[in-house]
């Protein structure tokens, strides 16, 4: 039996090296530092879940980029006829008849420039295509009367017509018909959304305002009616600017096609005013070669002078014009106008370059409500003048020593 000891409890065992350790305490459940946290399985779905809302989102607004973009083109055209909707609809007009009016105004105006440039182009290219021979003949007897070579014009027929060049262009133009076709539908279909877009805006533009508003307190509403007056505002100040350098833009062209006697001076005066102010980037170069074109078929060195007159015009536009107007139009200064039209270009290609500057002027106009401004110093490093001291001026200066020598030249000859 084993031993006990006075207690009555059973006395350590002991070995022949010593006693014996008593044993520890019993195994039981993981303590709290071996324990997963109750708050990290939910942190992990919420952190899944947040994932998977952004990449969804960001797939959906890369979907929806196109027709966003439709939208806010919509939305600008909107607020650039709300003058002459809410015009009609304050003489009894009913707003959507107005917005159907403006629009058709505008389709037919479209309509009828298209087609009298189209015919006039297509005139334009058929006589081209009937003297182009005598243009080769021509071009052939200056090369072998200059470099003494003996080039014919059947020669260079028949080369061209069995050269591999033209063989595979017309290959390539056959295979892209498809895809200019596709273009084409693509365009007139984004035609009709940010039409269809445009037309709601105008029409509905007292609901649409009445829908924002109601969800927003009495001192919002006020800021966002203020915002969407500047907004009209300013739209319509920047295609006042925009139709003002068309309308010189065209004088101008129109004098030197004139002087030129190019044909269809009027009709290709009109078309560079347009072209070049309302297509952005790509509107200066469209804008000139339609005229360059119709100036070769009467003297190829005429196509050269516009070349050069449409050049010099474009940098007098952008540098002297543009800033000018649009600074008194829109009420932004030069710099930020242009700073804003690259921005907007980096951002959304053509269709940034052609809102950007009332964006940015609806913008400028609303914060300013909200800066504090304050008295400016009467420093002349502030007014634009430099502080020259209390003596005379350079002027007054040279015009006493002229006055000096005059005198001395009069005494000297009455002596």
């Amino acid at each position: 039996m084993a031993s006990t000891d006075e207690t009555g409890r059973e006395a350590p065992h002991s070995s022949p090296s010593g006693p014996t350790p008593p044993a520890g305490p019993p195994a039981g459940p993981a303590g709290p530092a071996g324990r997963m946290p109750r708050w990290l399985p939910r942190a992990m779905v919420l952190a899944l879940t947040l994932y998977a809302v952004f990449q969804l989102s960001s797939w959906a607004f890369h979907q929806l980029t196109g027709l966003l973009i439709n939208v806010l083109i919509a939305f600008f055209l909107a607020l650039a006829i709300e003058p002459a909707v809410s015009w009609m609809a304050a003489r009894g007009l009913r707003r959507g008849l107005a917005t159907f009016l403006v629009f058709l105004a505008v389709l037919i105006a479209a309509a009828g420039f298209v087609t009298l440039l189209g015919s006039m182009l297509a005139g334009q290219i058929v006589k081209m295509v009937e003297e182009f021979p005598e243009y080769l003949d021509s071009v052939i007897n200056w090369v072998n009367g200059h470099f003494h070579t003996e080039l014919r014009r059947v020669d260079i027929q028949e080369g061209l017509l069995r050269s591999d060049w033209l063989r595979n262009y017309v290959q390539n133009s056959a295979t892209g018909v498809l895809d200019v076709s596709a273009q084409v539908l693509g365009g007139l279909f984004q035609l009709l959304t940010i039409t269809l877009f445009a037309f709601y805006f105008a029409a509905d533009g007292p609901r649409l305002r009445r829908a924002l508003c109601s969800v927003l307190p009495p001192a919002r509403q006020a800021e966002v009616l203020r915002a969407w007056e500047i907004a009209v505002n300013k739209t319509g100040g920047y295609l006042y600017s925009r139709g003002l350098m068309a309308l010189i833009s065209g004088v101008a062209h129109y004098v030197l096609l004139e002087i030129l006697e190019v044909p269809y001076a009027p009709a290709l005066a009109v078309w560079v005013g347009l072209v070049s102010q309302f297509i952005p980037t790509i509107g200066t170069y469209l804008a000139g070669a339609l005229p360059m074109l119709i100036a070769f078929t009467v003297n190829p060195w005429y196509a050269l002078w516009v070349l050069v007159f449409v050049v010099i015009y474009q940098q007098f536009e952008n540098y002297v014009l543009q800033p000018k107007l649009t600074s008194k139009t829109v009420d932004i200064h030069p710099a930020v106008a242009f700073g804003s039209v690259v921005a907007g270009t980096a951002l959304l290609g053509a269709v940034g370059a052609l809102i950007a500057i009332p964006a940015v002027a609806t913008l400028q106009a609303f914060l300013g409500a909200y800066i504090k401004r304050y008295d400016v110093t009467d420093d002349p490093r502030v007014h634009g003048r430099r502080d020259r001291g209390a003596g005379p001026g350079a002027f007054t200066r040279a015009r006493q020593v002229w006055a000096r020598w005059s005198a001395q030249r009069s005494r000297r000859g009455s002596s």
